[in-house]
C-alpha cells in the first residue's frame, strides 16, 4: 500500500519478518503513528520483509518510529507461527474480475462523503437488500431464529466486559457528549460557536457508550445473566457497525461505517459448532449456484497489543475457531465479505450466560456478512451491467421492483 505524499522514510525491521507474517505486518503500520498515510513493504530474495517504507506528509523521526514499530511487532507478529491459511471451501468457478468502484462513482451509484464513508445508491442498495434476503433465508432452511434490531449505540461496559478494549484498542469508536451543566452549554456557546476544536473534549468527558463493532456484543448484553432453556437458540439482527480503519479504508472493501446481517447461535458446544458447520454449507452452495468464484479459509481476528496477541491468533487458525469467505474484488485481490466464528464458552462465561438443569455455561458462535463488500464483490465479479447477472439475482430484483 502506498500515498502520495511528501516523504518516505526507511523502517528496517531487526530482525526479519517471515514473508509468510506480512500481511501481520501489513494491517499494523497505520495505527503505527498518525503521521503515517502509507506504505511499502520490502521483501529481500530470500522472502523474509527486512525493511518498510513509511510514508508522511513531513518527514518522521525514524528512530522513534522504528522502536515503536519493532517492538509492536516483538509483541503482536514475530512470535507467530507462520503457517499458511486452511482452505475448507473453493469455488468451482473462475470469474474475470474487475474492480467496480470507479464505474460506480462515474455512474453515481457510489460517493466518498469522508473517511471510511461512501454513500451508496443504486443498483447497492437493491443488491444490499437481496443479498440480506438470501442469507435469512438459507438460515430460515435449517433454523428457526429470531430476529432483533438493536440500537446504535452500545453501553461502554458491555465492550469492556466482551474484552474488546484489549482486544481490538486500534478499532475502538467511543460516543461523548457535553456534559448537562448549564455552565458548560456557556462555555461551549462562548469558545466554539465558530467551530470545533480537539479542546472541545474539555467539556465531555462522558465516554460511557460506543459505536457498535458488531452485532453481536448486543446480544450477548442481551442475554447477560439469563438462563436459557435447553438447545440451541439462533438469534440475527441487521445493523450498523463501525470500526477506526485509520488510513485502511478504501472504495466499499473497508468501511468505517458498514452493514452487518448477523447470526448468533447459543446453546451446547457441539450443537453450536454443528449449528455453524451447517450454515457455513448452506453458505457454500448459495455462493456456487450463484456462480462466484472465490474460497473459504482459516482466519484470524485483528487482534492488537496486547501480550497474548500471538497465541490467540495461533489459536484460532490451529482450532479453525474462525473462517473467512473471501471473494475476489481483483485479478490480484480478494476480501472477506464473511467470517464463521466459535468463540467456545468466552461470552457465555463474561455474559454469566447459562442453560439446562443442572445450569452450564452456554458456548456460542456468530457468523457475520458484511453486506456492503458483498454486493461489491458481485459486482466485481459481474460488472454492471443487469443483463449478464445470473437469473436468480434477476428475477429477485424484478420481484422487489413490483
Amino acid at each position: 500500500m502506498s500515498a502520495a505524499a511528501e516523504a518516505g522514510t526507511v523502517i528496517p525491521l531487526d530482525p526479519p519478518v517471515p514473508a509468510a507474517l506480512a500481511d501481520e505486518v501489513g494491517r499494523r503500520l497505520l495505527f503505527v503513528s498518525p503521521e503515517i498515510t502509507g506504505y511499502r513493504l520490502d521483501t529481500a530474495e530470500d522472502g523474509d520483509l527486512r525493511g518498510v517504507v513509511l510514508y508522511s506528509a513531513a518527514p518522521l523521526d525514524a528512530e522513534a518510529v522504528a522502536g515503536k514499530l519493532n517492538r509492536l511487532l516483538d509483541a503482536d507478529v514475530r512470535p507467530q507461527l507462520a503457517n499458511p491459511a486452511t482452505v475448507v471451501w473453493s469455488s468451482p468457478h473462475q470469474r474475470a474480475t474487475t474492480p467496480a468502484f470507479p464505474a460506480l462513482a462515474e455512474a453515481g451509484a457510489v460517493t466518498e462523503v469522508g473517511e471510511g464513508q461512501v454513500a451508496v445508491g443504486e443498483p447497492l442498495l437493491s443488491l444490499l437488500e437481496f443479498f440480506d434476503r438470501l442469507v435469512l433465508d438459507a438460515l430460515a432452511e435449517d433454523f428457526t431464529a429470531t430476529a432483533y434490531r438493536y440500537p446504535t449505540l452500545i453501553r461502554t461496559d458491555a465492550l469492556a466486559k466482551a474484552g474488546y478494549f484489549t482486544s481490538f484498542p486500534q478499532h475502538l469508536m467511543l460516543v461523548t457528549r457535553l456534559r448537562n451543566d448549564v455552565d458548560v452549554y456557556r462555555e461551549f456557546h462562548r469558545t466554539y460557536g465558530a467551530g470545533l476544536e480537539p479542546g472541545v473534549l474539555a467539556l465531555g468527558g462522558n465516554v460511557d457508550y460506543c459505536l457498535p463493532p458488531t452485532m453481536c456484543y448486543h446480544t450477548f448484553h442481551q442475554h447477560e445473566g439469563r438462563t436459557l432453556d435447553p438447545g440451541v437458540h439462533v438469534i440475527t439482527a441487521r445493523g450498523k457497525s463501525f470500526r477506526f480503519e485509520a488510513g485502511y479504508a478504501t472504495t466499499l472493501e473497508r468501511l468505517w461505517d458498514f452493514t452487518i446481517r448477523e447470526i448468533v447461535f447459543l446453546g451446547p458446544r457441539d450443537d453450536v459448532l454443528a449449528a455453524r458447520e451447517t450454515f457455513m454449507g448452506r453458505a457454500f452452495a448459495l455462493l456456487d449456484e450463484l456462480g462466484f468464484a472465490g474460497t473459504c479459509e482459516t482466519g484470524n481476528d485483528p487482534f492488537f497489543g496486547g501480550t497474548d496477541t500471538p497465541s490467540r491468533i495461533w489459536s484460532q487458525r490451529l482450532l479453525g475457531l474462525k473462517y473467512e469467505l473471501r471473494l475476489p474484488v481483483a485479478a490480484d485481490r480478494d476480501i472477506a465479505v464473511a467470517s464463521f466464528n466459535f468463540h467456545d464458552d468466552l461470552f457465555g462465561k463474561a455474559f454469566d450466560i447459562g442453560a439446562g438443569d443442572p445450569r452450564e455455561t452456554v458456548r456460542s458462535g456468530c457468523v457475520g456478512f458484511g453486506l456492503e463488500r458483498l454486493a461489491y464483490a458481485f459486482l466485481c465479479q459481474f460488472g454492471l451491467d443487469e443483463a449478464q447477472w445470473p437469473e436468480r439475482v434477476r428475477a429477485g430484483l424484478r420481484e422487489d421492483r413490483r
